[in-house]
């Protein structure tokens, strides 16, 4: 008898799939981060040698995949006999990409079994297991009808450490909110230099109280919108454009945006008339940044340096630090994160924000302000930080946020004068075009 052979016919949409399978197992296994790995110039080999169609189908499944990996797993569970060895996780991968395809897009049911039978027929690793994945997908895309609203009713699509954490922080009700809008794809949000209503009717928008411009979904590419190549607006989530604008008159004022790239807040600050020195420690980040300004005729001084040795002739009126962080607040967007990162990830993260914050402050002048935000949910990087940062730092008070200072802001106002947004917020009827990406911002002034 002949030994079993794996194959790799040439078979259309079959290098899409195998390169999304390789991707997840990236994503899950090594904790890598799906922008990089699906970024068109630096990405995974496999990726980059699709076409635009299959790159753009590529990045469907995975996001797809990630966003109801939950969901996903149990309806595949329920068709195994016991459950995959903790060895095979090629076979899981392989499963789990058709089974994103049969349960949430839209590709016939028919074509993403047999393309996941020829797959696993073409991998060593799974090729004795072709004929499972031949009747686990045909018998979830029978089902799917019937189970598929009942499993989502179920699951909360995150891993354990990410569901207990937003649990602890905001309650049992808001968590389950919060994760059932991560479900959802973000609007596309943009902040404009001027006439924010004139805006929304040519990019097919409306406006929200915070005076953003929201998209439900594009209808073409960024660059081919009105407005694009004039540098009228930039693409900038609703809750992302608040932190600047808690300085409230910078009119005059020199500000440093610390950890600035891409820029989107530089852009804010500069065009409300401050004198912006955008520090970040990436030249290729600032690169990006110099490119963004360009586009929107704006300028700053740019600086490369490491943070935490950046020390200027002279001290600023405002200190704006938009913290690096573990970005769990941008999961709707970012459906890696939280399979991506872990909870001592959070806790590092929150300790070198605590000494870019210490930081920060010895750079403005007594009387400056300083603002502090990220876009973590977590409290451990937010509220916590923040409180204990006060608690140990001499000569910085805190200078809450009054109701009614800013439009649109009230909401998102805490009882300690902080802002925290999360995606369960700002509900306009439609998930399509509701919440925020989940972010925290606290001001404070230096008086010693």
């Amino acid at each position: 008898m002949k030994p079993l052979q794996s194959q790799t016919p040439d078979v259309a949409g079959l290098a899409a799939r195998k390169a999304a399978a390789r991707l997840l197992a990236a994503v899950l296994d090594a904790h890598t981060p799906l922008d990089g790995l699906t970024d068109n110039e630096h990405g995974h080999p496999q990726y980059k040698a699709l076409d635009a169609r299959d790159r753009a189908l590529v990045r469907a499944i995975l996001v797809t995949t990630l966003r109801h990996r939950m969901t996903i797993a149990g309806l595949l569970a329920k068709r195994l006999e016991r459950p995959l060895p903790p060895n095979a996780t090629a076979l899981s991968h392989i499963l789990h990409v058709a089974a994103a395809q049969i349960l949430f897009l839209d590709i016939p049911d028919s074509a993403a079994v047999d393309l996941a039978v020829t797959h696993a027929k073409s991998d060593p690793r799974t090729l004795r297991f072709s004929g499972l994945v031949n009747g686990v997908l045909r018998s979830l895309a029978r089902a799917k009808d019937a189970e598929l609203a009942p499993a989502l009713a179920a699951t909360s699509e995150a891993p354990q450490w990410f569901s207990e954490r937003l649990t602890a922080a905001y309650g049992t009700d808001k968590a389950r909110a919060i994760l059932a809008a991560h479900r959802h794809e973000a609007p596309v949000d943009f902040t404009v230099k001027a006439d924010p209503d004139l805006w929304a009717e040519k990019l097919g928008g409306i406006v929200l109280p915070t005076g953003t411009v929201r998209v439900e979904k594009l209808q073409s590419s960024v660059t081919d919108l009105p407005g694009f190549a004039d540098g009228a607006w930039w693409v900038q989530d609703a809750a992302a454009s608040l932190p600047a604008r808690l300085f409230g008159d910078i009119e005059g004022q020199r500000v440093a945006d610390i950890c600035a790239a891409p820029g989107g807040k530089t852009a804010q600050l500069i065009h409300a008339g401050a004198n912006v020195t955008a520090v970040d420690t990436s030249k290729n980040r600032l690169a990006r940044l110099k490119q963004n300004l360009e586009r929107l005729g704006l300028a700053a001084e740019l600086v490369q340096t490491d943070l935490l040795d950046y020390r200027p002739a002279e001290l600023f009126d405002a200190v704006l630090l938009d913290a690096p962080c573990s970005s769990t607040g941008t999961v709707r967007r970012h459906p890696d994160v939280p399979w991506t990162k872990t909870m001592a990830d959070v806790e590092k993260l929150a300790a070198l924000q605590m000494k870019l914050l210490t930081h920060a402050a010895t750079l403005v002048r007594p009387g400056g302000r300083i603002v502090f935000s990220n876009c973590s949910l977590d409290p451990i990087e937010g509220e916590k930080l923040f409180s204990a940062f006060l608690a140990e730092t001499p000569g910085v008070i805190a200078d809450p946020i009054q109701p009614g200072d800013f439009a649109g802001l009230d909401p998102f106002l805490t009882t300690d004068g902080t802002l925290r947004t999360t995606p369960a917020d700002l509900a306009l009827g439609v998930p399509g075009i509701s919440g925020l990406d989940g972010f925290f911002a606290a001001r404070m002034r230096r008086v010693g």
